[in-house]
């Protein structure tokens, strides 16, 4: 799959997925504009990009297409906490 038909196929379902999930009484609903690629990646005929969206909901989504079964998988988290180790 060619980048710019990966990217839109991360927006697309990434926009599908969180309109879904959007509790009904806020009245929100984003576009694809709402919804960026962090980070993107093609190995020989795999993609995977790190998603997010404009929400300030602590979701992140990884979407991984294998090229070989010409299927998209996408893994929905939730960032729970973000904490420094430094060394002693």
């Amino acid at each position: 799959m060619r980048d710019k038909q990966f990217i839109s196929l991360c927006k697309e379902e990434i926009k599908n997925y969180t309109n879904k999930h959007l509790d009904k009484a806020d009245s929100v609903q984003i576009t694809e504009d709402d919804v960026f690629i962090v980070w993107i990646c093609k190995t020989l005929q795999n993609n995977k990009a790190l998603v997010s969206t404009t929400l300030n909901d602590g979701m992140y989504y990884e979407v991984t297409h294998n090229g070989d079964k010409n299927e998209t998988y996408i893994d929905c988290y939730k960032k729970w906490e973000n904490y420094v180790v430094r060394p002693s």
